[in-house]
C-alpha cells in the first residue's frame, strides 16, 4: 500500500490555536517554570485532519477541537508533561469500507509516527487498525509496530457491535500477544443505546459503560486468559468496572474461569482521565494495584489541568504519585525513561 501522509496535512491542523489553547487548562500545582516536565499522558488524541473530515458525519458527540502538534506541546509543558502517547477520538478508522478504512489507518499511523519524529522525546502513539477487517487489521499491525515502530495498537471498545472478546477478533489477539503488544482502548458509541435519556449525550453515560461492556467480553469470553501476554490499557479507569466488580465475581461464568474475575482485572491497566476525583479514584484503587494506573488526561477534549489537579488533591503519598505520573510507564515503554 502506497504512503498516504502528506506533510501539508500538520499545518492544516494549526488553524484555530488560540480556540483549542484554552482548553488547555492553566500550569500544573506545583510545575515551575522552566521546570523540566516528567508526566506521561496515555491518553491524550491526536486529530489528522482528513481523518476529523471523514468522522464528522460519524460522531454522536459533534466536532472536535482545533488541534495542532504544537498546540498540544504549548498545554503538555504547562502541565508538566514530558510524552504524550496519542490516540485517535471515536470512531476510530473503520469507516464501513474495507479499502477505505486501510488506507485511513494507514494514513493516522503514518501521521503519528511523523509526529514522533519530528518532536524526539514528546510524542508516541498506537496505531490504528482497520478492525472488523481481519487481513487489513493484521498487515496494519505488522507495518505500524514492525516498520513504524508504533507504541502499541489502539482499538475501539467494540466494532459493528461486537466487542473485543468476540471470537471475530482471535486472529487479531492472536497476533497481538504473540508480540506482547501494549493495547490502549477507548470508547465509541455503541449500537444499543443512543438517545434513551433525552438531552443527555451518548458520551455522558454510555462511553465508560461500553468500556465495561468490553471489559466483561474479554473476561467472560475466556479471552483474557488465553492471550495474557496483551498488555491492555483502559481510559477513564475502567469504566463502571470497579463499581461492578462484586457482580463481576459473583457471575456463573466468572465461578468457570480459573483465574476469576478479579484476578483478571487487577491485571489490566487503567489510565484516571475523567477518572481523577476521590470517588473514582477510591474504587479504582481497590480493585487494581497502583501499578497498573497511568496517568490520562484525555487532551483535547478535557483540559490537562483538571487530571493534574485532581491527583494533586488526592492524598497519594509521594511514591504514589510519582508512580502514576511516570514511573508505571517507564515499565510499560522503557524507552520513555531513557
Amino acid at each position: 500500500m502506497e504512503r498516504v501522509f502528506n506533510r501539508r496535512d500538520f499545518v492544516a491542523c494549526g488553524l484555530g490555536v488560540a480556540g483549542a489553547a484554552v482548553i488547555g487548562g492553566v500550569a500544573a500545582s506545583g510545575q515551575t517554570a522552566g521546570a523540566k516536565p516528567n508526566r506521561v499522558d496515555f491518553h491524550h488524541h491526536f486529530l489528522p485532519p482528513r481523518h476529523v473530515e471523514k468522522i464528522l458525519t460519524q460522531r454522536e458527540s459533534g466536532t472536535p477541537p482545533k488541534w495542532s502538534p504544537q498546540i498540544s506541546l504549548d498545554v503538555m509543558d504547562k502541565n508538566g508533561i514530558e510524552t504524550a502517547i496519542c490516540g485517535l477520538v471515536q470512531p476510530g478508522v473503520w469507516l464501513g469500507d474495507v479499502q477505505e478504512s486501510r488506507n485511513m489507518a494507514r494514513y493516522c499511523n503514518e501521521y503519528g509516527s511523523k509526529m514522533v519524529s519530528d518532536y524526539p522525546g514528546r510524542f508516541g502513539f498506537f496505531a490504528a487498525i482497520p478492525l472488523p477487517d481481519t487481513e487489513g487489521s493484521l498487515r496494519e499491525i505488522d507495518y505500524a509496530m514492525g516498520t513504524l515502530k508504533a507504541d502499541g495498537i489502539g482499538l475501539m471498545t467494540q466494532f459493528d457491535g461486537k466487542y473485543l472478546g468476540d471470537p471475530a477478533f482471535t486472529p487479531v489477539l492472536e497476533e497481538l500477544n504473540r508480540r506482547k503488544a501494549i493495547v490502549y482502548t477507548h470508547p465509541t458509541q455503541p449500537q444499543c443505546c443512543t438517545g434513551l435519556v433525552p438531552g443527555v449525550t451518548v458520551a455522558t453515560i454510555e462511553y465508560a459503560t461500553d468500556t465495561t461492556r468490553t471489559i466483561a467480553s474479554l473476561i467472560f469470553s475466556g479471552a483474557a486468559e488465553r492471550f495474557p501476554d496483551i498488555r491492555f490499557i483502559f481510559s477513564h479507569g475502567g469504566g463502571t468496572v470497579p463499581f461492578l466488580l462484586g457482580r463481576f465475581e459473583t457471575l456463573g461464568a466468572a465461578k468457570k474461569m480459573q483465574t476469576g474475575a478479579a484476578v483478571q482485572l487487577k491485571r489490566f491497566y487503567y489510565e484516571v482521565a475523567q477518572a481523577n476525583h476521590p470517588g473514582a479514584l477510591d474504587a479504582l484503587l481497590r480493585m487494581a494495584p497502583i501499578s497498573n494506573v497511568l496517568f490520562g488526561s484525555d487532551y483535547p477534549l478535557r483540559p490537562v489541568s483538571e487530571v493534574v489537579e485532581g491527583l494533586a488533591k488526592y492524598e497519594f503519598k509521594p511514591a504514589q504519585r510519582r508512580a502514576i505520573e511516570r514511573e508505571n510507564a517507564w515499565l510499560l515503554l522503557p524507552r520513555l525513561k531513557a
